[in-house]
């Protein structure tokens, strides 16, 4: 991969035996013009754009929590989003990888190409109604944002569209690229993203994640994974009346399930390893003719995980022999291990630093101890102090979460910011980590790390020594381990994977979609007078 400093070079090499200086007119696709003014006058244009633009982030963090999607299936989303953008005047394409959800969104022309990331979808089970510190499903059972995900497009669009002004205003040359995270709690998109090639162009990618503080990092952190099913294929028969006659897929489960809860005593430290029971058959007296376990393998690198996988694939046959079933496996997703850029993540932290973190109230501390109060936590409300500079990882690596950003880490210079937006003390993937994100809490972290975000991007396009700088990282991180996909040729994203559980869902989703031509926020809409500090009486 060519370093795109290279391409500046050229076309300064060029100018310069055509005699023409930087400020002449040139023809069009030659030296671009220039902005004159300081990149600290140019984020101070930024800022301001931002912070203007503080109704729309508000709406599309709450439009997104209505619309609570899963993974594959965040129709509503894609479909709002697009029109955002194409009605701001960015050039948009759908559908890519084999994900009907997917899309990219460009405004600009020329290098260096930026790109901006987060991820879109719901987790099942974390339905929440909004500024309530207490648990009161919209949808009993149903899917919600209880990791967030509703609001990193307020945050980036918001930041694009910012950027798109001043960049325009000042005659500055670059492209902005959007691309949402689909499917990310499924770990679901980047790995066919970059397999089709969508990030071939791009010198930069900044991905961007709820949290409760500000802050970044670099190296290698968390873990890599590959997630697959393993479906048995027996033979049914009446459980009482002849149970001989049957081959249960559901022992061939079982008892995969045991072998490999034996085999755990004999893994690394480092692994992770957990299962669900997607089809476990339909009516007792009916012996299993098919049944299905869904597994997730987490270790550190690529040949762990793909040693791992080998393990769990032997125990799978195995049980297949035992009970003289067939087993047939669908990989799901893949990921390897995060590696985020040093060079980048020193950038975004001057640019955390600059910015800080939220204006909270007393209104938004009112409400952050109250929900800590519910959880049985520490009372310490809302953090109010930048994270700690970025250093490398400390320690042994014992392994932990998993985010498919790490496909695109390891394909070019990438860095993730973790902006302000839930409660110190909630739960991931629980409906409590739901409360704050459809709240001013989440709606000013929005705000804040666009700032950071747009900040950073001016530094990329203004400073040609930070891309370089980032690219010699990156070529170093990459000059003997390079990037080769868990998922077999072949293989499509399981597109539809949460269709039935959406179709069943979506009509009482329907009836919950934020109208914000009626109300000016969700809360509104939904009757909560925040901040609500204490669950009613008799309620």
């Amino acid at each position: 991969m060519r370093n795109p400093l290279q391409n500046v070079a050229l076309i300064l090499f060029a100018c310069m035996l055509s005699g023409l200086a930087l400020g002449d007119a040139v023809p069009s696709g030659a030296v671009p013009r220039q902005a004159t003014k300081s990149a600290d006058e140019l984020k101070a244009e930024v800022i301001g754009a931002i912070d203007g633009r503080q109704k729309l982030t508000q709406e599309i963090v709450d439009s997104l929590f209505s619309f609570s999607e899963l993974g594959y299936q965040e129709n509503w989303t894609s479909e709002y989003l697009v029109k955002i953008l194409r009605d701001a005047g960015f050039s948009v394409e759908t559908g890519q990888a084999g994900m009907p959800t997917a899309f990219e969104a460009r405004w600009g022309s020329g290098k260096p190409v930026i790109g901006l990331m987060t991820d879109i979808d719901g987790l099942p089970e974390t339905s929440q109604k909004p500024g309530v510190p207490w648990h009161e499903p919209l949808i009993e059972g149903g899917p919600g944002h209880g990791e967030g995900h509703n609001t990193g497009m307020g945050l980036i669009v918001v930041a694009a569209m910012a950027l798109k002004d001043v960049m325009e205003a000042n005659g500055i040359e670059g492209t902005i690229s959007i691309v949402p995270g689909v499917a990310e709690e499924l770990l679901g998109s980047r790995n066919f993203m970059v397999r089709a090639g969508m990030f071939e162009d791009l010198d930069a990618m900044i991905q961007v994640h709820i949290s409760s503080g500000m802050s970044t990092s670099y190296g290698e952190s968390g873990s890599g994974l590959v997630s697959t099913m393993y479906t048995f294929h027996g033979q049914s028969a009446h459980g009482a009346g002849a149970p001989w006659a049957g081959r249960s897929a559901l022992d061939a489960v079982e008892l995969m399930n045991v072998g490999w809860n034996f085999r755990r005593e004999h893994l690394r430290l480092q692994q992770r390893s957990h299962y669900v029971i997607y089809d476990g058959g339909n009516q007792p007296n009916v012996v299993p003719s098919k049944a299905t376990v869904w597994y997730y393998f987490r270790e550190l690198d690529y040949p762990h995980i793909k040693q791992m996988h080998e393990t769990g694939t032997r125990i799978a046959q195995a049980a297949a022999m035992m009970t003289d079933t067939e087993m047939t496996e669908r990989i799901v997703a893949a990921a390897w291990q995060r590696h985020y850029n040093t060079t980048l993540a020193e950038t975004v932290f001057s640019n955390i630093q600059a910015v800080g973190m939220p204006d909270w109230s007393e209104d938004d501390q009112a409400f952050a101890r109250a929900v800590q109060e519910m959880m049985g936590g520490r009372l310490q409300g809302l953090r109010t102090e930048i994270g700690d500079p970025p250093s490398p990882p400390s320690g042994q690596n014992m392994g932990g979460g998993s985010d498919d950003i790490a496909e695109v880490s390891w394909n070019l210079p990438t860095i993730g910011l973790r902006y302000p937006g839930n409660i110190p003390g909630t739960t991931g993937h629980h409906w409590s980590a739901a409360i704050a994100e459809a709240t001013p809490i989440a709606h000013k972290g929005c705000t804040t790390g666009a700032k950071v975000v747009a900040t950073t991007v001016i530094d990329l396009l203004t400073d040609p020594s930070i891309l370089e700088a980032a690219w010699d990282y990156f070529n170093e991180q990459t000059a003997e381990v390079k990037w080769e996909s868990l998922i077999p040729d072949g293989v499509d994203p399981m597109v539809e994977i949460y269709e039935n559980k959406m179709n069943l869902y979506r009509p009482q989703l329907e009836k919950l979609r934020y109208d914000p031509t009626r109300f000016s926020t969700y809360l509104e809409q939904l009757g909560v007078e925040y901040p609500i500090l204490k669950k009613p009486e008799g309620s």
